[in-house]
């Protein structure tokens, strides 16, 4: 089976979607599927060269819509290629590229067409159109979706969710919504690497002051969306609680975006705060072996996010055999809260708080059959084996090379 994978950007910083083809394309290729990516980036970015799978770069793409001319041209000589075409993420051009193409592709007769399917990573979430500050954002995906997005979704053979809350949640937010059929096709990871010395040696030279104390990680986006202001309200809050009881944990902050305003506000907030400012750590992103120096240095793993269509990172902690604190409008939540993987609370500061403090009052033996638990909890629900199986058996269900 040969699957083609249309995504905006294949750049790492770029968030979770390409990052989770870089963990499935590996294990479906032992399932008998060879995947090739289009992206819209520039085939001159560092990047696109990394990866050991096809990735045909033709981009640029212009404007925050990432229109590329030569996408649906390409599209029209090469989907004949493929057994199936995946579009990842929504409100963008190539999901409009790839509708048009097919479009054309029937008009002039063409039979040889593959199965399409869209997979929405979250944003048919209800949170986009109703979070404070969004409202203009809200407006224009209104008009998108009647325009163009509801005949992507409604046209595509199916439509892929990582998890059944996702499929729950995109029900709500815009009509006329009917896809011909709503799939939870799961999601995973790959097995980490064993940790080594070098790893807690990369980590180290990216945030030298921590040393070996230990600490509380966050990896993920700086951005409002993450809830990252208020996880340093609440970790000045606990302080001022408990000053004179033992020492919390100290707090890594780790992702891309502290050069953007939100990022320079956080930081510029931590300077002015004498309490902390010497306990909460801004180490920019880090990949490859420091990043999983941090995960396996961590004491826990934290994402108090406001939405998380599934959260790659509180996965990989898993993995790592680390208890996670999160909210519960990150998706996979119920998964964490039934296997007592980790804490679960609500997305403001009292919410914050109260993960931070259950983690704080767990004795050391409690500490070890949470982290127990979650390595459990990762091998059950989240490794990239079942997931792979799962959308494989999907896959070949599927109507291959139909009209």
């Amino acid at each position: 089976m040969k699957v083609l994978r249309v995504i905006a950007s294949m750049d790492p910083t770029s968030g979770g979607p390409c990052q989770g083809l870089r963990n499935a394309i590996p294990e479906l290729k032992k399932h008998g599927v060879d995947t090739e990516v289009v992206c819209l980036d520039s085939p001159d970015a560092a990047f696109i060269s990394l990866d050991n799978f096809i990735v045909h770069a033709i981009g640029p793409g212009k404007t925050s819509w990432s229109y590329a001319p030569q996408l649906i041209p390409w599209l029209t000589q090469h989907l004949g290629g493929y057994d199936i075409v995946v579009v990842h993420g929504l409100w963008q051009y190539h999901g409009y590229a790839v509708m048009k193409a097919f479009k054309y592709l029937r008009q002039d007769g063409e039979r040889n067409l593959p199965s399409f399917y869209v997979m929405p990573h979250g944003m048919l979430d209800p949170y986009f159109q109703r979070a404070a500050g969004r409202k203009l954002k809200a407006i224009r995906n209104w008009f998108y979706w009647k325009l163009i997005e509801s005949k992507v979704i409604n046209g595509a053979d199916g439509v892929f969710f990582t998890c059944q809350e996702e499929l729950a949640l995109a029900r709500q937010t815009f009509s006329p919504y009917h896809p011909k059929q709503e799939l939870n096709v799961g999601y995973g990871i790959q097995e980490p690497p064993t940790f080594n010395a070098s790893m807690k040696e990369a980590f180290g030279k990216k945030c030298p002051e921590l040393g070996d104390r230990p600490f509380i990680l966050f990896l993920s986006r700086i951005h409002i969306k993450k809830g990252v202001d208020l996880l340093i309200r609440a970790y000045q809050k606990i302080h001022e609680m408990h000053a004179s009881e033992k020492e919390f944990p100290l707090l890594v902050v780790a992702g891309p975006g502290m050069d953007t305003a939100y990022g320079m506000s956080l930081k510029h907030e931590l300077e002015k705060n004498e309490s902390i400012r010497d306990k909460v750590f801004f180490t920019g992103m880090i990949n490859g072996e420091a990043k999983w120096g941090a995960f396996y240095g961590a004491e826990a793993f934290i994402l108090p996010s406001h939405q998380e269509n599934f959260g790659i990172a509180v996965v990989e902690a898993l993995a790592c055999s680390k208890p996670v604190m999160i909210s519960n409008q990150v998706n996979i939540w119920r998964e964490i809260e039934q296997a007592g993987a980790g804490f679960v609370a609500e997305d403001d500061l009292e919410g914050v708080i109260s993960l931070l403090t259950s983690w704080n009052q767990l004795s050391r033996d409690e500490k070890s059959g949470m982290s127990l638990r979650a390595r459990e909890t990762f091998k059950q629900f989240f490794a990239i084996e079942s997931a792979a199986k799962r959308i494989v058996d999907i896959m070949n269900q599927s109507p291959v090379k139909s009209l």
